[in-house]
């Protein structure tokens, strides 16, 4: 598994992929510190990196797919996809290595954001347990939306579908807290309360706010569990189908 994973890890710095996406997140991420450290003043607000963090995650979910649209896709349109199902390596081990490169990279994206709260710390104060807490939430959903993005990515050999539907999937995921307040669903309180429970949104308030609750790590390790062993099934079907 580990050459599987070496393998992907440096697919993805030998183009131009990860830096484009470093690249786009780090911009993103500063625009966002900027614009609260702007505000501050203005509105007389209380400086948080966490927030930071919520506020910038409906920008990130529009990278994620770019990170995981190669998982399999790209197995099947350059023809290896046969070569990778012949290889001794099981359904799992295929799976985790391609889901702990894209950790990899994503972790090592959100390395240079460490930047930020070094400076803080120099010319000011940082709540550094509410920074850690803030980190591990968007971690942990983070690599919530790669496992979903990689489903994705296996039902397809176009990269360019494999996107544009992990987006779909992602927005989906994003607003599902939204759909539980509105006039329609309000009425099948059942239903509603589901759609809160279930929601990743909703899960990452509590780090947002740089409170840890174990429930909501239990949450998303799940969630994660359960999208990568919908992948597996889906690459295993799509091994025996090849016979």
């Amino acid at each position: 598994m580990f050459s599987l994973f070496k393998k992907e890890v440096q697919s993805y710095f030998y183009s131009p992929l990860a830096y484009v996406i470093s690249a786009l997140f780090v911009l993103i991420y500063s625009l966002s510190f900027i614009q609260w450290i702007t505000s501050l003043t203005k509105l007389n607000l209380q400086f948080s990196f966490p927030a930071i963090f919520y506020n910038q995650f409906f920008y990130f979910i529009f990278l994620v797919p770019m990170l995981t649209m190669k998982t399999f896709a790209e197995e099947r349109r350059m023809n290896t996809e046969v070569l990778l199902m012949s290889t001794p390596l099981n359904v799992f081990k295929i799976v985790m290595g391609k889901f702990l490169a894209c950790g990899v990279v994503f972790a090592m994206i959100m390395a240079f954001t460490f930047l930020y709260p070094i400076l803080t710390a120099i010319y000011g104060e940082v709540r550094w347990g509410s920074l850690v807490c803030g980190y591990l939430g968007f971690f942990l959903w983070g690599m919530g939306c790669i496992a979903v993005g990689m489903l994705v990515s296996s039902f397809t050999e176009n990269q360019i579908i494999a996107a544009i539907f992990g987006e779909a999937a992602m927005l989906v995921l994003w607003f599902m807290d939204r759909f539980s307040s509105i006039e329609w669903m309000q009425k099948k309180p059942v239903l509603s309360s589901l759609l809160t429970a279930v929601s990743p949104k909703s899960r990452f308030e509590g780090f947002a706010t740089g409170v840890f609750r174990l429930s909501d790590v239990v949450f998303y390790i799940t969630f994660i569990g359960v999208f990568l062993c919908w992948t597996m099934i889906s690459v295993e079907k799509r091994r025996w189908s090849r016979g």
